[in-house]
């Protein structure tokens, strides 16, 4: 797991950079308290990390919870309610995982995939532009399109124009400019700037322009548009940060419901974020589905025991993960150490880090994920590509991820649907006769279910009177019983429009079978 520590080590500190405002961010989202988003980081790196399949993958809290969450929390009556809820969500996981209903995410279209990809990436994009100018009414890691603050995405942009701070904006075009010039430059002219990373450096020199310009009225950044990590007076305060669940209430009926509802939620985005990461990934390994459920579900029981929000794996800091180079899962173990040392030792220091310049860093992780070129690739596909990836971007951009996966997927399977209709048989009209009669060939295809049926019924209804029909089944190898009651129909209308039929198949050929049904040996189905 170490022998890569020169790429995993630099990819950790951009991961855990990305993870602070991304972990308090959703925390406050959630109406919980601001500590839990930071355990949820630390538990999602160190314990999620560890047990996980995933090489690239990083967990932490996830943004598509926020909205269950802050629920949750008002109507169980109180966080500590919540939790308990979270710890039972986490056991429910491990039952999927032995139940290996991981192999749901094996059947995500690939262009829905990228769809969630590039809409991910545009939100990032979007959101970041207000936290980049220095205007933070909504918090970061809100990435649905009606905002916590009352505004949506476009008008909280609209309404960053009327509050921009200089000193936020000043630093954080220097900071684009100097992750720009390490991406494109630097990076290629010696091997430390590959081991020292760029957001890093925009970092430590936010937090200098920070302290330079203090109590300037010009371009000082005041204390809102900076990190706030809580910072505990002694240890005693620092582990009265920590909440236990109160199990009083675990007989409850709501507890468990909510219980289910995130399990099944953190499920989907895992299992959605596993699919996009493994397409992320330069060396193309594949995570063990079902591992990554219990890696999940046992991250989620220790998070919930001492008080930290619901984990998932996230794409956010999984692409930043791969983007940074990280080759193992120690980059993601490693970031979880990084966030439990600073918020011990110095979480003062963390809070003089401009919330401008880690959106600068983020602009950068979303452009990678949308890059224009991607469109134009997915154009080039043909529409049943692109319709879905469309559908999806779109989709995640003006309601949330799951919604808009939710649509991409729904779309995906009627253009399914559609090929299906379209290549459930081939048909064939020769020139020859058969005495009088036209000689039609229809040949099924290896697997004909019941989503063929429409396709079917209109060939065979438009054969014309007094034909003979030669029907070749000998590459099918799946037929559905639908289409065996279709045939069988269709015999009895064949006798009265005088069409003579031939079934071929690797069983023997048979002119005019009495029945479809015995021939097939299958069982007409009952009411």
């Amino acid at each position: 797991m170490f022998k890569h520590l020169k790429k995993d080590l630099p990819a950790s500190i951009v991961v855990f950079f990305v993870a602070i405002p991304l972990c308090l961010g959703i925390a406050l989202a959630s109406g919980a308290p601001l500590f839990s988003g930071l355990i949820a980081g630390i538990v999602g790196g160190i314990v999620v990390g560890a047990l996980s399949g995933s090489e690239i993958g990083v967990s932490g809290p996830a943004a598509g919870l926020a909205a269950i969450v802050l629920a949750a929390i008002s109507t169980l009556g109180g966080f500590e309610n919540f939790l308990v809820a979270v710890v039972l969500g986490g056991a429910i996981q491990i039952l999927f995982g032995v139940l290996r209903a991981g192999i749901i995410g094996y059947y995500f279209p690939s262009s829905v995939i990228k769809g969630m990809l590039t809409g991910i990436g545009i939100i990032i994009i979007l959101k970041q532009i207000p936290h980049f100018f220095g205007y933070d009414a909504d918090p970061e890691g809100d990435f649905a399109f009606f905002q916590v603050d009352g505004e949506n995405t476009f008008s909280e942009i609209i309404n960053a124009v009327n509050f921009i701070s200089p000193g936020a904006t000043v630093i954080a075009l220097i900071a684009l400019g100097i992750l720009i010039l390490w991406e494109k430059v630097l990076k290629k002219k010696a091997k430390i700037f590959e081991l020292v990373q760029g957001p890093l450096v925009a970092v430590v020199v936010g937090i200098i322009f920070y302290l330079v310009t203090k109590g300037s009225d010009t371009i000082g950044i005041s204390p809102e548009h900076l990190v706030s990590v809580p910072v505990p007076e002694d240890a005693a305060s620092f582990f009265g940060q920590f909440s236990s669940p109160n199990f009083a209430v675990i007989g409850k009926p709501q507890i468990w419901v909510t219980a289910f509802t995130i399990a099944l939620v953190a499920s989907l985005e895992t299992l959605l974020c596993v699919e996009a990461t493994d397409k992320l990934d330069p060396e193309k390994r594949v995570t063990p589905t079902n591992r990554e459920l219990l890696a999940q579900g046992a991250g989620n029981m220790i998070s919930g025991f001492i008080g930290g929000l619901p984990i998932t794996q996230v794409i956010v800091r999984s692409s930043a993960n791969i983007q940074s180079g990280g080759k193992t899962k120690a980059s993601a173990i490693i970031h979880g150490f990084f966030l439990l040392i600073s918020v011990i030792l110095i979480p003062t220091v963390l809070n003089m880090i401009p919330l401008s310049v880690l959106a600068a860093i983020l602009f950068l992780v979303g452009y990678k994920l949308a890059k224009p070129a991607l469109f134009k690739t997915m154009f080039n596909l043909g529409w049943k590509q692109f319709v879905p990836f469309m559908v999806t971007v779109v989709g995640i951009i003006f309601t949330d991820l799951l919604i808009g996966i939710g649509l991409g997927l729904a779309v995906g399977i009627v253009v399914i649907l559609i090929k299906s209709y379209q290549n459930s048989h081939f048909l064939h009209i020769e020139e020859n006769h058969v005495g009088d009669k036209d000689l039609i060939k229809m040949t099924l295809a290896e697997e004909v279910t019941f989503f063929n049926k429409g396709a079917i019924l209109k060939e065979l209804d438009s054969i014309p009177e007094g034909s003979f029909l030669e029907l070749d089944v000998r590459k099918t190898r799946y037929l559905d019983n639908d289409i065996i009651e279709i045939l069988e129909d269709f015999s009895t209308k064949a006798k009265n429009r005088n069409i003579n039929i031939k079934l071929v198949s690797d069983r023997g050929t048979v002119e005019n079978p009495e029945s479809y049904i015995e021939f097939f040996k299958l069982r007409p189905k009952t009411a």
